[in-house]
């Protein structure tokens, strides 16, 4: 079992910068890919990043590519979502996500597990 807690989220205003953090325990000493997801109000849960165990792979949805960076600490099992240049359409739950393996997921559907979400809104 791994227990995922997100925090960082708050009130921007668009183009500001905000940094999530997601920090892992429980069962961290196997492999885990993460990712980052976001649920905006009235719509469905969606991909925004994820890594791969090394860190090495990244992957990124086409409407924060360029945008946002996600990387990890596996020594403190801590993972980031850099955001840059924030638009209102980012506005969301944000949600870490864990899946054991080495390779990279980008379906909501590959994880196992799943944090509470941090509240991010941009104000225009």
């Amino acid at each position: 079992q791994v227990q995922l807690v997100e925090s960082g989220g708050g009130l921007v205003q668009a183009g500001d910068s905000l940094r999530l953090s997601c920090a892992a325990s429980g069962r961290t000493s196997a492999a885990y890919c993460m990712g980052w997801f976001r649920q905006a109000p009235g719509k469905e849960r969606e991909f925004v990043a994820a890594v791969s165990w090394s860190g090495g792979t990244t992957y990124y949805a086409d409407s924060v590519k360029g945008r946002f960076t996600i990387s990890r600490d596996n020594a403190r099992n801590l993972v980031y979502l850099q955001m840059s240049s924030l638009k209102p359409e980012d506005t969301a739950v944000y949600y870490c996500a864990a899946r054991a393996g080495l390779v990279i997921y980008t379906t909501m559907g590959d994880y196992n597990y799943w944090g509470q979400g941090t509240q991010v809104t941009v104000s225009s």
